[in-house]
């Protein structure tokens, strides 16, 4: 098999850990480094979590400590949602591995440059990190082939009535990025509130019989909770858990799943209500090359499967 070689730049997190439950369950995927971001929580718990997840389901990899802050403005972070911890009511392991001596930067540069063949960045946090990398050394961008990035959104917002978190949390380096002209998937709003989990498929989780189930069936429980706590939900919110993160990774080993198109988007950094913003020009009329390939829709129960395939195949190797 002709495993994709990925990068994931993460801030975990309840989804962040979803996500990475699917990347290392996965053959399709060779991930070769983990960087972490200030993002759902600072970045020594972001950092920690992430050490402590791996070690948990027995994953080595180098993981490598982010900026510590957004390039431009003051840190904000979802404890709310995610808990003081960022994984809910949830305890994993305490880690046996410890953070690179390379900051995320340095290791990101290393890991391109030396790369085989141009490598796909998986990022499901704010994008300071990426958009530092581009910024200090943009002779790497012939070395990634694509950035699949959780956040955005083409209507509304998670964070204030435009905007999605991690595209609030740091508009500028969103903006950096959207720039950058390296090819990039956005997963989102628009198609993670369509990725969702209902409160049977929950309870489903814990039919499957591991330890591991149980553990991500509380920490979905804990989200059902402070997701409902949230004041920019859809119909039906309540009934859902949105695993946002998840796409993210999916949309690269199931792309057939998904439905997308391609647009040109920009950040939004100084509207007084819309900072943050991502600026879709959905109906093309802008003249502007299409630098995003934007999703729109899933196929939820191939989504549902994929995941559940993914809780279980770790479970088992547990």
């Amino acid at each position: 098999m002709n495993q994709i070689p990925v990068m994931i730049d993460c801030d975990p997190g309840i989804d962040d850990a979803m996500m990475l439950t699917l990347a290392f369950a996965r053959e399709e995927l060779n991930v070769l480094l983990v960087t972490t971001e200030a993002g759902n929580l600072t970045i020594d718990k972001t950092t920690y979590n992430t050490l402590s997840f791996l070690t948990h389901i027995n994953k080595r990899v180098e993981v490598a400590k982010g900026l510590p802050q957004p390039l431009l403005r003051k840190q904000e972070v979802a404890e709310n949602i995610h808990g003081e911890s960022g994984l809910g009511n949830v305890t994993w392991s305490e880690p046996t591995m410890e953070a690179s001596a390379r900051p995320a930067i340095v290791a990101m540069y290393d890991t391109l440059i030396n790369a085989a063949e141009p490598v796909t960045i998986v990022a499901t946090g704010p994008l300071t990190n990426i958009a530092a990398l581009l910024v200090a050394h943009p002779e790497v961008k012939p070395c990634i082939k694509q950035i699949s990035w959780m956040g955005g959104a083409v209507v509304g917002g998670n964070m204030s009535a435009t905007a999605e978190f991690n595209a609030y949390v740091d508009p500028h380096a969103a903006e950096l990025v959207m720039r950058s002209g390296v090819p990039i998937i956005m997963s989102g709003l628009d198609v993670t509130h369509k990725a969702y989990i209902t409160r049977d498929e929950m309870t489903r989780l814990r039919t499957l019989g591991t330890p591991f189930a149980e553990k991500v069936a509380d920490m979905m429980q804990f989200y059902t909770f402070t997701q409902r706590q949230t004041p920019f939900h859809a119909p039906g919110f309540a009934e859902q858990i949105r695993i946002h993160d998840v796409s993210a990774i999916a949309c690269l080993i199931a792309p057939h799943i998904y439905d997308g198109d391609d647009y040109f988007v920009e950040v939004e950094l100084e509207g007084r209500l819309t900072q943050g913003a991502t600026i879709v020009d959905y109906t093309k009329q802008s003249g502007n090359e299409p630098n995003v390939y934007v999703l729109h829709s899933v196929n939820r129960a191939a989504f549902i499967e994929l995941f559940f395939d993914a809780v279980t195949t770790i479970g088992k190797t547990l």
